[in-house]
Order: C-alpha cells, then structure tokens, then sequence
C-alpha cells in the first residue's frame, strides 16, 4: 500500500530551521533516506519551497481568486513530504516516528494513497488513466 507521509509545521518551527546546520540536517535526513531506500520502501521524496513564494487559487468565486504569497492565516505548513510503499498504515506510522528533524512544532500526516483499481474500470477516464500509467510503466 503507498502512503503519503506529509511534514507540517507552524510558523515558528520553521523559523527555527533557519538556526539547524543545513550540513548537519542533510546528512541525518540522507541517511534516513538511505534507510528507506535499503528496506525497498521509498518512492519518492520532496521538499517545498518557501511559503513566501506560494500562489494561491481560490476556486470559492467565479472566476478563481488567485493570492500571491504565503497563506495568510496557515497555523500549519505543508513543508514536504514522503511517498512509501508499506505493508500496513501501522508500518508508515513506523517510518514517520523515525523522520529526522522533527520536534516541537511538527507533525507528520500519514494518508494512504489510492489506487486505479479502487475506482470503477468501466469508466473512459479511469481507462484512459490506466492506459497512461501502463504505457509510462507506472502499472
């Protein structure tokens, strides 16, 4: 099963990154990716860039609202995240306990992530997915 393992912070948490040796935080994190990669769990992992560069679309109007900036009241930020292939969710809370640089302020979302067989395969556009993801060899 994937699962999407998704680092959130406050404001203050990530403004206390700024003080973290960026040496130091690459070594402890390559490594747990490292760790990942040996146990055959790790497909893909990605960090976000800064909160001050987000572009908002907000779809509650006609037409869409477009914000630049960061969210203007966001008590938490969606900074990056893991994508794993695991036996159970009890297996990607395992992964997530061990994630490097957490600490106060942090969290870590875990949501599995569905797959095409979940959806209705008499439907043209699940059909058209699946088609896309056998011949991009993700299937």
């Amino acid at each position: 099963m994937k699962y999407m393992l998704i680092m959130r912070a406050t404001d203050e948490a990530y403004a206390a990154m700024a003080d973290v040796d960026m040496d130091t935080m690459l070594e402890k994190m390559g490594r747990f990716q490292e760790e990942m990669l040996r146990a055959g769990v790790l497909l893909a992992a990605e960090g976000l860039e800064d909160p001050a560069e987000t572009v908002v679309v907000d779809h509650s109007a006609e037409p869409p609202v477009v914000t630049d900036g960061p969210y203007g009241e966001t008590k938490e930020l969606f900074g990056g995240f893991y994508l794993v292939n695991v036996a159970s969710k009890e297996e990607a809370v395992e992964w997530a306990k061990r994630l490097p640089g957490a600490g106060d302020g942090f969290k870590t979302e875990i949501r599995r992530v569905a797959t095409i067989d979940e959806f209705p395969q008499d439907n043209e556009w699940i059909q058209k997915e699946r088609a896309w993801r056998e011949a991009t060899g993700q299937l």
